[in-house]
């Protein structure tokens, strides 16, 4: 037959999303705009936006599950699907040498910063202990990254209550993890306006928990994928990607505690000075 498929590849059928999402991007980033320069009618205009946004994860997400589950991931499109997060984890990262580069500026620079005193931290700030909630936080993400682990491996040699075990503990650290840092956030005394060091602190500590948040949803889309049938020890890329991007979040926790938490802190402070 000359419709015959005879290639490895899959060609996908029309699709309305990339149109749909790409307007509703459009439209939740314009009513933002309005909402925030005080239109009263912005706000609802970003959440219409907003609700295009995850219409359009919803059901293009629901889309790539069905082609999964007919066999249209061949193994040379599973290879292409890793190549594609292996990139956008990569642009992540360069998403945080930004945050990570202006907090190293105006803390190894000081003296060219009038705004911080020629000192860092700045004269009058406060920081955090990071041997309470940040240390806490550590704990709880390097676990989260063992249990992530024993979920992969259980699936890999077909124990699929191991796997959803292995999931449920990672969902519940993560969102222990996003409390913590909530809390820790309503307790610190200064703020992100007005000096570089709350700036700084919590651009690169807050995206990164945007990031747990995103990634627990990863994993949670992935445990009711589990419930429903889904993922076999040859086929699921789905998760193993969710995975890689919690491994990832646990690294760069890992350099935010110890650069922004540790070294920039007054104990940071306190060490450079005894040297």
């Amino acid at each position: 037959m000359a419709s015959a498929k005879n290639h490895d590849f899959h060609i996908l059928p029309p699709s309305p999303w990339p149109l749909l999402g790409a307007t509703s991007a459009m439209v939740m980033l314009g009513g933002s705009v309005f909402w925030w320069h005080k239109a009263p009618w912005g706000v609802w205009v970003a959440a219409l936006g907003l609700l295009g946004v995850l219409a359009t994860f919803f059901f293009w997400f629901s889309d790539i599950r069905d082609e999964a589950n007919a066999g249209d991931h061949t193994p040379v499109v599973q290879l292409h699907h890793r190549y594609g997060m292996i990139l956008f984890i990569a642009s992540e990262v360069m998403f945080f040498v930004a945050w990570f580069w202006a907090f190293f500026a105006a803390a190894l620079f000081p003296s060219h910063a009038e705004a911080v005193g020629g000192v860092w931290p700045p004269k009058g700030i406060e920081v955090l202990d990071p041997f309470v909630y940040p240390l806490l936080n550590t704990l709880i993400l390097l676990l989260s990254g063992t249990t992530i682990t024993w979920a992969h491996h259980a699936l890999i040699h077909g124990d699929r209550q191991g796997f959803k075990q292995g999931l449920w503990l990672t969902i519940i650290l993560g969102v222990l993890f996003s409390c913590l840092q909530a809390y820790e956030y309503s307790h610190a005394t200064f703020p992100f306006a007005g000096n570089i060091y709350g700036s700084t602190f919590y651009m690169a500590t807050g995206f990164h928990g945007f990031h747990v948040i995103v990634g627990t949803i990863f994993l949670a889309v992935c445990l009711w994928r589990a419930y429903l049938g889904d993922f076999t020890p040859k086929q699921h890329f789905g998760f193993e990607a969710a995975a890689w991007y919690w491994h990832f979040v646990d690294v760069v926790w890992l350099f935010l505690f110890l650069t922004i938490y540790i070294w920039g802190s007054n104990f940071g402070a306190a060490v450079g000075a005894g040297h």
